[in-house]
């Protein structure tokens, strides 16, 4: 066992149980900028990261979108008026769908979150 406990203690403290574990560096990156973006090599990949960053904003606009037409459901459901929660479930419904049939969001999460709404305004008095 002596042999054994020497051997452990050779290793660095990542590798040992009893030690302290301590984070490796983040590998180097080839195509890095200083600012740390990466570099297209190639013209069909600069063209690419241009329209990767304006789809990004787009679905980050709709996504939100998307995010304050659920709360103006939930808002009007604490508020207690079952008129004002059907009215704004009725037009949160549509921005729904419009992010399923863009691709933004899963179907199911769509379904998900019209499911539950529903079954809150449903429940209100």
């Amino acid at each position: 066992m002596k042999a054994q406990t020497g051997a452990l203690s050779q290793l660095p403290a990542a590798l040992t149980s009893t030690g302290t574990m301590r984070r490796l560096p983040a590998p180097a990156l080839r195509g890095l900028a200083e600012n740390g973006d990466f570099v297209a090599n190639t013209k069909s990949a600069e063209k690419a990261a241009r329209q990767a960053e304006k789809h990004r904003a787009r679905n980050v606009a709709l996504r939100s979108r998307m995010r304050t037409a659920v709360r103006a459901v939930t808002t009007a459901i604490s508020g207690g008026n079952k008129e004002t929660a059907t009215a704004s479930y009725r037009t949160a419904v549509p921005v729904i769908d419009s992010l399923v049939s863009k691709q933004i969001i899963h179907r199911n999460k769509a379904a998900r979150h019209k499911s539950r709404l529903s079954a809150r305004v449903r429940a209100m008095q």
